[in-house]
């Protein structure tokens, strides 16, 4: 039989033509077997590679990967920083010997006084069978082991005030510790577990805006209060009658920098560092826009650290030429090392001011002189308010100062704590943080709600000047009374 397409011609009665002929067939058809071969060979790699790359593209995040139950401690087991007593105090509490952990804890401390994960895990030691209330602190471990510390410092303080005093009406307070990495889904998926532990009342958490706007979702449907003592982003006000925040909204800190550059330097034209892929930086720059544009003022020239060709000599040279008076730098923690660089190669050229998530101590220890009277608007300062108690409380618990996320952390755990003395279940706790007569003492200023949730607090400018209460050279002062 002839080949598909052969034609009847081919054949002469040539022997020797014939001969060639039925060898040339063999050949073609071998060449089209092997074709054929490799052509299934290549398909069914192509089909094998879009197979395994979907299915790593689909995967999670390698942080995600991890146990959920890996995440989350009560002192079983060690999250943040570790010792060979922490450790001893871990096991200790896994196998039900409360006398070995409280010990192991108690020597934790001794050896790191400013430890607050060893704190919360001793006062939880201390509580061992009785009956308590419980909340979770959910923090930033895995992405900004420092943040979750002065946070996790926050709740501890209140947890062992109120403990020492005995108590939420005779019952003890226990803190669960969460690490979310700062990300937003696996802050989703801890807060279905946070939600499906009855123990749990309500959360101190979460650390950034986008990580807090996800795991919102969660604790709106399933009836936990969330106050986050960080996230600032005006997205999250009005996301349901459960999410709250002790720290003040972005509303409050764009128009107080607005109105710094307008009033006080005699300012019009600004330009703006921002991320474009932050909720919380996009949310500064807006509010920080509207207030200028409204006020007379404008933004002359803006830039993206998430723009891959970013350059900070060549954005800060070209804002120059823009015409820009000032600088409004709004990066979120991912990008502060960009905003840093702004600062250094500006060289004190433009006015600086900032939001608080570049009130770090890599703001002091990088800009250095470069950054000496930049202005930055954060919720609360040790030297802000004179007659607070808490700055020394605080000083004298941990051995050093503390900063605003310490202080706002400790106020939400004592709003959690007071609606808890009114009414101790979830949705009690969510009644009395949404009434119009509810206030708890804070750390400095009463703590109150608006509907929307957000807390009815202004904010404090500060600004960096050399000084000897860092290790730095240079520190944080408070440059005007609240706003």
């Amino acid at each position: 039989p002839l080949l598909p397409g052969a034609h009847h011609n081919t054949y002469s009665a040539n022997p020797n033509t014939v001969s060639w002929s039925m060898s040339q067939r063999k050949e073609t058809l071998v060449s089209l077997v092997s074709l054929l071969l490799t052509g299934v060979a290549l398909v069914g790699g192509l089909r094998w590679y879009q197979s395994t790359q979907s299915r790593l593209e689909s995967r999670p995040p390698v942080e995600s990967q991890q146990p959920l139950s890996s995440r989350i401690s009560q002192g079983e087991r060690v999250l943040l920083t570790t010792s060979p007593e922490k450790e001893a105090a871990a096991r200790g509490v896994s196998e039900g010997d409360e006398e070995e952990a409280i010990a192991q804890f108690e020597a934790a401390l001794e050896q790191s006084r400013n430890d607050p994960e060893a704190l919360i895990y001793l006062n939880n030691a201390r509580i061992g069978s009785s009956k308590s209330y419980g909340i979770v602190a959910s923090v930033p471990i895995g992405s900004d082991a420092n943040a979750a510390r002065e946070i996790l410092r926050g709740v501890a303080q209140a947890q062992n005030e109120i403990n020492e005093a005995g108590g939420i009406g005779g019952i003890r307070l226990k803190v669960f510790v969460g690490d979310d990495n700062n990300d937003p889904e696996i802050a989703r998926q801890l807060a279905r577990a946070y939600s499906q532990n009855r123990e749990i009342l309500g959360v101190v958490g979460h650390f950034g805006s986008e990580t807090s706007l996800a795991a919102a979702q969660v604790y709106q449907k399933e009836g936990v209060a969330m106050i986050s003592p960080t996230s600032t982003s005006v997205e999250l006000s009005g996301k349901g009658e459960y999410i709250f925040r002790t720290v003040p909204s972005d509303r409050f800190a764009g128009s107080a920098l607005a109105d710094y550059l307008l009033e006080t330097l005699q300012k019009k034209q600004g330009a703006v560092f921002y991320n474009a892929e932050s909720t919380y930086s996009q949310s500064l720059k807006t509010v920080f826009t509207t207030e200028l544009y409204a006020q007379g003022g404008e933004i002359v020239a803006e830039f993206d650290f998430a723009n891959g060709e970013f350059n900070a000599a060549e954005a800060v040279q070209s804002a120059i030429d823009s015409g820009a008076e000032a600088i409004l730098l709004a990066p979120n923690s991912a990008v502060l090392d960009k905003a840093l660089q702004v600062v250094q190669v500006n060289d004190n050229r433009l006015p600086l001011l900032a939001g608080d998530s570049a009130y770090k101590p890599e703001t002091l220890q990088v800009g250095r002189r470069d950054a000496v009277g930049m202005v930055l608007a954060v919720p609360w300062h040790s030297l802000g308010d004179p007659d607070s108690t808490f700055p020394e409380t605080a000083r004298q618990l941990w051995g050093g100062e503390v900063n605003w996320r310490t202080a706002i952390a400790y106020d939400a755990a004592q709003a959690l704590i007071a609606a808890m003395a009114v009414n101790p279940t979830r949705q009690g706790i969510q009644e009395v943080l949404s009434s119009t007569d509810f206030s708890a003492t804070g750390a400095s200023d009463e703590i109150r709600f608006l509907p929307s949730g957000d807390r009815n607090q202004a904010v404090q400018l500060v600004t960096i000047e050399p000084g000897e209460r860092t290790n730095f050279d240079y520190e944080f002062v408070p440059i005007s009374p609240r706003n």
